[in-house]
């Protein structure tokens, strides 16, 4: 696939990465020379200097010839017309733009963005993305990363298997003997550095992390079963009111009337407006290293500190400064992939990274077959792929267990006239049925054409 990319900042970078290293023809513009040759050193994609919205730079990178464009600097509007351009001029098949304001996002005003006046295929917005992954950790604290697939009815569960976890060394196929009606199954186990598709002979092992795909009605009994139940925080401090930090603390009053959260932000003018903003959080100016500020905010106290500021290094700072003065849990935004193999020794009981929120949405739109969404785990070890089959399909009609799906793939739910089943030897898939299936990196492919319309494959 020929896929521009415009903007080599961090989002830009990150998609990059990952899509040329799948063999896609990658192309990156950016008006900055730095950053052009950083990512034509580092990367196997060609750089073009220049303004991604106009007409002549994208010739040059190739839009005449592009399949997708996926406009990510940080300027909405230089991605919206890049966008236009790009469809205006080139018919260009597919546009992605990352649009950060809310006001383009409001619901009255969506028809903006329909084929007849500036034809977006599909905005993306990291900062929402990242602030719903942070609520669903302040709701289900047990849980390191959570996911929701399948119109939110099944989600995909990232569950820490630590030495108090009552199901260590106990053979998977043993979960179902034992609980016969919960609707959940472990898909895959992070070991050691390594990902591993999980089998019913296999046994969690201290260590791990278990990629468990349940029933969303299900999920805090799965994560009780597991021994982490934790009631959601309801004391919380958000490091950061920029727009991941003051998007959070809205959907949190929406959502959790019974959280007192507390918003520490370095710029007194972001402050004054997020204060005027909200409703029941208290905005602070000052800086989050500062001990004095963190006292005024009440971390000594805190359920949970989410440090969210522009600045990893800030972050995990003032995540270890407000664990040391009493704060039970802390939730650190961490771009930089060379700091997440040693935050535990840190300090830092968990991290999200924005990048793979992002990078995740853009697969969806990469995969070919009935994709329906992506998400991808590990720094791309594997992925978690939702696909709808189809007649044509080789999933469809034979019971799984004669199926020869390729070793490194699991199925973890099927959504089938309405209902969930997990899947046993004998299930059969049947013509528009939803799959959810953990599939390593290596046998994406397999996976996206067992879902193709094209009978070619077959």
């Amino acid at each position: 696939m020929r896929i521009l990319i415009c903007g080599a900042g961090q989002v830009g970078y990150g998609i990059a990465e990952r899509l040329s290293s799948e063999n896609n023809d990658v192309s990156v513009i950016d008006n900055s020379t730095e950053l052009i040759q950083i990512i034509q050193d580092r990367l196997d994609v060609r750089g073009y200097v220049g303004y991604a919205s106009h007409p002549d730079v994208l010739v040059r990178a190739g839009a005449e010839q592009a399949d997708m464009i996926i406009a990510v600097t940080l300027y909405d509007e230089v991605n919206m017309v890049a966008c236009q351009v790009a469809h205006s001029l080139f018919n260009v098949p597919t546009k992605i733009a990352r649009i950060r304001a809310q006001s383009y996002r409001q619901p009255h005003w969506q028809n903006l963005f329909s084929r007849d006046h500036m034809p977006i295929d599909v905005i993306i917005s990291p900062e929402i993305e990242v602030a719903e992954m942070v609520l669903r950790r302040v709701a289900l604290p047990g849980a390191k990363d959570i996911v929701l697939f399948v119109d939110d009815k099944v989600a995909m569960l990232a569950i820490e298997c630590d030495e108090e976890s009552p199901l260590l060394d106990t053979p998977l196929s043993q979960l179902s003997e034992l609980f016969p009606d919960l609707n959940a199954v472990v898909a895959g186990i992070w070991r050691d550095g390594k990902m591993m598709v999980a089998r019913s002979f296999d046994q969690i092992l201290e260590g791990d992390l278990a990629y468990v795909i349940v029933e969303r009605s299900q999920i805090r009994r799965t994560l009780g079963i597991f021994g982490k139940e934790r009631p959601e925080a309801s004391r919380i401090v958000i490091a950061g009111g920029g727009n991941i930090g003051g998007y959070l603390a809205h959907r949190i009053e929406e959502r959790l009337p019974n959280a007192r959260v507390r918003v520490i932000e370095n710029s007194r003018d972001v402050a004054i407006k997020l204060a005027d903003q909200l409703d029941r959080t208290v905005v602070l100016h000052g800086n989050a290293l500062d001990e004095q500020i963190l006292q005024e905010a009440g971390a000594d106290k805190a359920d949970l500190m989410v440090a969210i500021t522009n600045d990893d290094q800030a972050n995990i700072l003032s995540c270890v400064l407000a664990k040391k003065m009493g704060c039970k849990s802390n939730l650190a935004l961490l771009n930089n992939a060379g700091y997440h193999g040693f935050t535990k020794s840190l300090g830092i009981d968990d991290y999200i990274n924005p990048r793979s929120v992002t990078i995740s949405r853009v697969l969806q739109h990469v995969r070919r077959g009935r994709i329906r969404g992506v998400y991808s785990i590990q720094n791309g070890s594997a992925e978690i792929i939702e696909a709808e089959a189809l007649e044509t399909s080789p999933l469809v009609g034979t019971p799984l267990k004669e199926l020869d799906l390729p070793e490194g793939v699991r199925i973890g739910a099927i959504f089938s006239e309405g209902e969930i089943h997990m899947p046993t030897g004998e299930s059969i898939i049947k013509p528009k049925d939803k799959i959810v299936i953990l599939a390593l990196n290596a046998d994406v492919p397999q996976v996206e054409q067992m879902f193709r319309v094209s009978l070619e494959f077959f």
